[in-house]
């Protein structure tokens, strides 16, 4: 579920980007001052940055500050308010199942370590909010694992929509312990395909997982 806190920052990176006022390794205000500005407990600013660094939006230097990325700006012109969840799937159907097929060719070892982390998080997720993080980034980690800059704009555009409300409440209301459970099961399939250098396996698994994905929030099943 995506916080308020999380909707005023997003809205404040992407405010900046399309205005000019942020660009590529643009350094963000510090905690402290985003506390003051959002009128928000430190703690729930720390969620959310922690939320735009999982969607690739900042990256965080220990002892340096927060600062945005390429791909913010791409968020500039991401998802329309109004999208649909039913055009959320059909774009993430059109598009995942080939992200992977490519991640199974080239991903590196480092990549492949990262996405079994992000798996095995996910594993181990005990509520919604948590499962939620966990699949944001192993969906992400497989796309940076295609090694493919315009693709992964693509992917970034796309992802935004999964900030909007409409997204993160209907998948409030669909979420249950068990599945959460086949989720990762499904996940688990991609991941051995990845692992296994098996593309058509990898698309194989991701597009039968987005169908359960759609089937479960879209109430076809």
């Amino acid at each position: 579920m995506t916080t308020a806190v999380e909707h005023s920052l997003r809205a404040l990176v992407v405010d900046g980007a399309r205005d000019g006022s942020l660009g590529p390794g643009a350094k963000l205000p510090t905690e402290r001052a985003l506390v003051e500005q959002l009128a928000a407990p430190r703690s729930a600013v720390r969620r959310a940055l922690e939320a735009l660094e999982r969607d690739g939006l900042v990256v965080r230097q220990v002892g340096r500050g927060t600062f945005l990325t390429e791909a913010a700006i791409g968020h500039a012109g991401g998802a329309p308010a109004d999208t649909s969840p039913t055009e959320i799937m059909q774009v993430r159907q059109l598009l995942e199942p080939q992200v992977a097929t490519l991640a199974a060719r080239v991903a590196t070892q480092a990549d492949l370590d990262r996405i079994t982390h992000a798996l095995a998080v996910g594993g181990e997720a005990a509520d919604f909010e948590s499962f939620e993080r966990a699949d944001a980034t192993l969906h992400r980690a497989i796309a940076t694992a295609a090694h493919n800059g315009l693709l992964m704009n693509m992917f970034d555009v796309m992802n935004t929509a999964r900030a909007l409300p409409v997204w993160g409440n209907l998948k409030r209301r669909t979420s249950t312990p068990e599945l959460r459970a086949c989720y990762h099961h499904e996940h688990t399939d991609i991941v051995t395909a990845l692992r296994d250098r098996d593309p058509d396996g990898a698309g194989t698994a991701m597009r039968g997982h987005l169908q359960h994905v759609a089937d479960s929030l879209l109430g076809r099943t």
